[in-house]
């Protein structure tokens, strides 16, 4: 399967501009026999209140900043698009036409009930789905709220799953859906990653606005690195797919934007992993600046397979909100950062036989009953390329593309 991720920085309520960057952004990677093209979370319709809000948290008190951010309904009233039938997708039909591919697209869908009853219309945070064809053949409600998406949208009915032709048995979710619900639930309840095995999906899709908490001026510095705390803290909200070891291997799009929002700042790091056997494999991976369209083709061989995660995931919870508790152990380490920060204990770790994933970071891989993970803050020991590899024909690549 061909699968490319749009990676663009979208800025505050310029939609037709936006429009136009994404346009931009695939032209000049002019993809060929693209399957599936994914893009973030409300991909045209950003729009902005940056003023802080202090939070108390497991880990002492910080402020979040607040991205794609409607305070009330009256502010995002200019950007509802119809069911279906806003500008983003149009935009998503006519791409899909021009390179013959589905293509999945975030928007805020306003939806007329007045027929069934006399009320104002529905409002959600959307994600749009369209075949080759140009038909509308999924469209995605967010199930998790953010707390910025509360002033002004319903929640969805669920984590969705279909069948998609092309694509197999399909689990979607939108950023905050792969988070404790309303961050209250147990960080163990892992209620999307549960949804992707009870259904059975061999291909995960998430669009998201995922920010990261460094400020702008030390994370543009190194445009073409991958934020490694963020994608440490996605995969640890995946660990019940990573320790079924089911068969099969399960596709997971992280299709992230980047960019900033005068002091918020996207992590970016927008990737295709394969989840096999308890192995992560990396078919492409984007840094955290990158304004650029990843294609990978996951019939190739991967690009590097996770070894270790992060030490700091525990940072790495999206739009700067306090993280969850653990429920693994999460060994203390020297690279270890951040206010009042110590061991979580974990439950039932011991007996696992795996290196259980947390907040702070985990081995993904077989293990002694006991052991304890491999932690490690660098991203050239968090992925292993696979030219170091006997097995692999792969012919090496430069740093900047891992």
């Amino acid at each position: 399967m061909r699968i490319g991720c749009l990676q663009f920085a979208p800025q505050v309520g310029d939609v037709d501009n936006n429009l136009n960057r994404a346009d931009s952004v695939l032209s000049r990677a002019n993809p060929q026999d693209l399957d599936l093209l994914v893009l973030p979370e409300l991909a045209f319709t950003e729009m902005l209140s940056v003023e802080p809000v202090m939070v108390f948290g497991m880990f002492g008190v910080h402020y979040r900043r607040k991205g794609y951010n409607f305070r009330s309904l009256q502010h995002i009233s200019p950007f509802l698009e119809p069911t279906a039938a806003g500008v983003t997708s149009l935009w998503a039909r006519t791409t899909a036409l021009k390179h013959s591919c589905i293509v999945a697209a975030g928007y805020p869908e306003k939806v007329d009930v007045s027929r069934r009853w006399p009320a104002n219309p529905e409002y959600y945070n959307s994600l749009i789905v369209v075949n080759t064809d140009g038909e509308t053949i999924a469209n995605y409600r967010k199930s998790f709220l953010y707390y910025t998406d509360e002033t002004w949208a319903l929640e969805g009915t669920g984590f969705y799953s279909g069948t998609i032709e092309g694509l197999g048995e399909v689990a979607m979710g939108i950023c905050m859906d792969l988070n404790p619900y309303k961050f209250e639930a147990p960080w163990n309840a892992w209620e999307f990653g549960y949804h992707v095995l009870r259904v059975e999906a061999n291909l995960v899709i998430l669009s998201m606005a995922w920010l990261t908490r460094e400020d702008a001026g030390s994370f543009s510095r190194a445009p073409k690195e991958p934020d490694m705390e963020t994608m440490s803290y996605w995969l640890a909200r995946l660990e019940p797919v990573i320790r079924a070891e089911a068969e099969g291997e399960i596709i997971v799009v992280f299709a992230n934007r980047c960019g900033t929002e005068g002091q918020v700042v996207y992590a970016g790091t927008s990737a295709v992993i394969g989840i096999d056997a308890g192995e992560v494999k990396v078919y492409g991976l984007l840094g955290r600046g990158e304004k650029k369209l990843l294609v990978v083709d996951t019939d190739e061989e991967p690009r590097a397979k996770i070894v270790s995660l992060s030490s700091s995931a525990a940072a790495a919870v999206p739009e700067n909100t306090a993280p969850p508790p653990a429920a693994a152990a999460a060994p203390s380490s020297p690279d270890w950062s951040g206010p009042n920060r110590g061991d979580v204990p974990g439950e039932g770790a011991a007996d696992a036989g795996f290196s259980p994933v947390s907040p702070s970071g985990a081995r993904f891989s077989s293990a002694p009953p006991g052991s304890k993970p491999t932690i490690t803050s660098r991203r050239q020991d968090f992925l292993e390329p696979l030219r170091q590899r006997p097995d692999s024909a792969r012919s090496p690549l430069p740093d900047s593309e891992m």
